[in-house]
């Protein structure tokens, strides 16, 4: 184990933890303006309770290897959030915008996921495996519930959109 490996895992961790902060500012308004899909609303309720707990799985890690996450990063990240979130809120198809988006962001967290076991198996930091585990468990459970009602949700806009109805998310 070099000290660059643990840099590099200590610096992942960082950028998981401002990832996940971002990913609540992202959910965060979207719950807020759903009227329209109830099952959506449920399932955004649902992670994002558990993208609060992947962020407490993220802090203990860092503190585990006595390190903690970075402000700035966190602070960045769920601004550039929120702002992503008031660009698809103006938009008339916002719920369509928003399942795209979900799901590009869910595979970028399964992206850093892989990576940080990656470095978590390489730099020899078995402890944070589980947890780990568990966070990438969750955003795959994530994308996959995304990827299965992307049809489901583009025809329930089109049928109220037909329907002369507001397809307000």
């Amino acid at each position: 184990m070099t000290t660059d490996v643990r840099e590099i895992f200590v610096t992942g961790l960082r950028n998981a933890h401002a990832m996940e902060n971002q990913a609540l500012s992202i959910m965060k308004p979207q719950i807020s303006r759903i009227e329209n899909y109830p099952e959506v609303k449920a399932r955004l309720e649902l992670h994002y309770r558990e993208t609060e707990g992947q962020i407490a799985r993220l802090e203990e890690i860092l503190n585990g290897l006595s390190e903690s996450a970075s402000t700035i990063k966190d602070t960045a990240l769920s601004m550039t959030g929120s702002l992503a979130s008031l660009g698809h809120a103006v938009a008339g198809d916002e719920i369509i915008k928003n399942s795209l988006a979900n799901f590009a962001f869910e595979n970028y967290e399964i992206a850093a996921y892989k990576s940080l076991l990656t470095l978590s198996d390489h730099g020899g930091y078995q402890a944070a495996h589980s947890a780990l585990r568990s966070n990438l468990e969750e955003e795959e459970n994530m994308a996959r519930w995304l990827e299965d009602n992307l049809e489901k949700v583009t025809l329930e806009f089109v049928a109220l959109s037909e329907q002369g109805q507001t397809a307000k998310v």
